[in-house]
């Protein structure tokens, strides 16, 4: 049965974004450690490797299969346990610098797609909410993130709850099920003005 779009259109101080809330019955510490320590990460989307401390990390988004390259994600802020905000370069640096920020492969050329990540956690009565938002445009569509993101993040709920995360399927429950609401919601705002 495919998931409930749950995703909303929102302009951030990084331009346009699609963002999502999920509510967590854990603590604030605890949903923390799931989205920062790489060993708590690779159980429900991928793991990073390198020193925080440089300002960025590699990060592989191991859920998608093994053979997924890692790209560099740029940490520009992280203030423990309520604030990550992040950068990731798609398809090639900045600068069309092969060798330059957000590589995304060995045959990275050309300008790439930057992103924008930004999780904030609040937690209230033992009820962690995550807030997730992401950039959108350039030459991926929202109406392919977005469902990979609903995808993630209900992972993340599975893996919080201590249920089967596996049991998740891209295929059949967020892609192509969510994308017409996606492309609809995008256009509809567009339209509107808002």
């Amino acid at each position: 049965m495919a998931a409930e779009p749950t995703g909303r259109r929102e302009a951030r101080d990084f331009g346009e974004a699609v963002v999502f809330d999920r509510r967590f019955e854990a603590g604030i510490d605890e949903v923390w450690a799931s989205i920062t320590e790489s060993a708590e990460l690779q159980q429900w989307v991928g793991e990073w490797t390198g020193d925080p401390g440089s300002g960025s990390v590699q990060f592989r988004m191991t859920a998608e299969g093994d053979d997924v390259p890692a790209e560099t994600v740029y940490l520009d802020e992280c203030s423990a346990p309520s604030q990550l905000r992040a950068r990731i370069y798609m398809g090639g640096g900045p600068d069309g610098d092969e060798n330059g920020p957000g590589e995304s492969g060995p045959d990275a050329s050309g300008p790439g797609d930057e992103w924008h990540w930004e999780i904030t956690l609040t937690q209230t009565a033992g009820v962690t909410t995550l807030t997730f938002a992401q950039s959108v445009g350039g030459s991926i569509p929202v109406s392919d993130v977005a469902p990979g993101w609903e995808y993630y993040l209900d992972r993340l709920a599975a893996y919080l709850a201590g249920e089967d995360v596996s049991a998740i399927n891209f295929e059949r429950d967020y892609h192509p099920a969510q994308c017409e609401f996606y492309t609809s919601l995008f256009a509809e705002t567009a339209a509107s003005g808002d």
